[in-house]
């Protein structure tokens, strides 16, 4: 479905001078490279979170791949088209959602905006009808189509804009921070259709956002991404193998109005929760060295949460010599 190989993007920045004649005529710039030689496949049916920081190259790697930058080297093909030609055929077999950005009318109702985009991608209207159906079913939208986009919610105008861009059934759908600025609940939503819409449609999904909890709750593969380059493209479970060196046991104790033990080691204690972090090496012999000196009625042991494997992971790149 999509094939990249060596792509990058170099930004070019006029640099202004106190010099007018020279700004005019000989201006000069600096470069700034988005992305630097990447290269990827994404298969069809697959659902890919694209994670990193601000400025990693996240938007930039979509953009390109939906036709609207164009590369500055590198071979680029989605569904078989060379993106930034912009055919047609292509367009109508795409969908681009940003959590940042309105492509609806903002004064009309979400149901006239439905009906132009019906019309742009030439959707007949059998499809029409049931797809909207559908979509607004999934979204409990019944409410919400009749009236102005002014007047709805963040997450109510979000949901507008996944019905919008999913009409025409595109087979590769960029969802672009779709829960940035949403609350819990909304959140929440907007994840349960996402994931069931590709259940029932089949579609690939690139997925970049800043809440690990929709990378971890929708996505089995994941590609991260630091100032350009990719820096890991596998598993979620690989990741979490290979970067994660702490597990986290709770422990319910049995008296917690018992004053603690000595512990050798940092604690969390919120009775009666004792939250315990150790490295994985050490799990097996400090353990129960623990338990040994506590009466216990539960204990779980979890992995370190993603949100702190990928911080992590950032964190040494960027403290490690270039």
């Amino acid at each position: 479905m999509i094939k990249v190989n060596n792509l990058t993007k170099i930004y070019r920045t006029p640099i202004k001078t106190n010099n007018f004649l020279q700004d005019l005529f000989a201006r000069k710039y600096e470069e700034k490279k988005a992305l630097n030689n990447i290269s990827f496949e994404i298969g069809e049916d697959e659902f890919v979170g694209f994670v990193g920081p601000n400025g990693a190259g996240k938007t930039t790697t979509m953009k390109i791949l939906s036709g609207i930058l164009y590369p500055t080297s590198g071979n680029i093909e989605v569904l078989g088209f060379t993106p930034f030609e912009k055919r047609k055929e292509f367009l109508k077999q795409i969908g681009f959602v940003m959590g940042q950005k309105n492509q609806l009318l903002w004064e009309l109702p979400a149901i006239d905006s439905f009906q132009l985009a019906k019309e742009i991608y030439e959707v007949n209207d059998i499809t029409y009808k049931k797809t909207l159906n559908n979509l607004i079913e999934l979204l409990d939208a019944q409410k919400l189509v009749e009236q102005p986009l002014k007047t709805l919610s963040l997450g109510q105008r979000m949901r507008m804009e996944l019905i919008a861009s999913l009409l025409h059934q595109p087979k590769i759908l960029f969802l672009d921070e779709p829960t940035i600025g949403l609350d819990i609940f909304a959140q929440t939503t907007v994840r349960n259709f996402i994931k069931e819409y590709q259940r029932m449609y089949h579609a690939t999904i690139i997925l970049t956002s800043h809440y690990m909890q929709d990378v971890q709750k929708l996505t089995k593969r994941v590609i991260l991404i630091d100032t350009g380059k990719i820096i890991f493209d596998g598993q979620l479970g690989d990741l979490k193998e290979e970067y994660s060196d702490e597990k986290t046991i709770t422990i319910t104790l049995e008296r917690p109005e018992e004053k603690l033990p000595d512990l050798d080691f940092k604690y969390d204690y919120q009775a009666p929760l004792l939250k315990i972090n150790l490295k994985k090496e050490k799990l097996n012999t400090i353990l129960p060295e623990i338990l040994k000196k506590i009466d216990f009625s539960d204990l779980t042991i979890e992995d370190e949460p993603i949100e702190e494997i990928i911080k992590n992971i950032f964190m040494r790149k960027k403290d490690s010599p270039s």
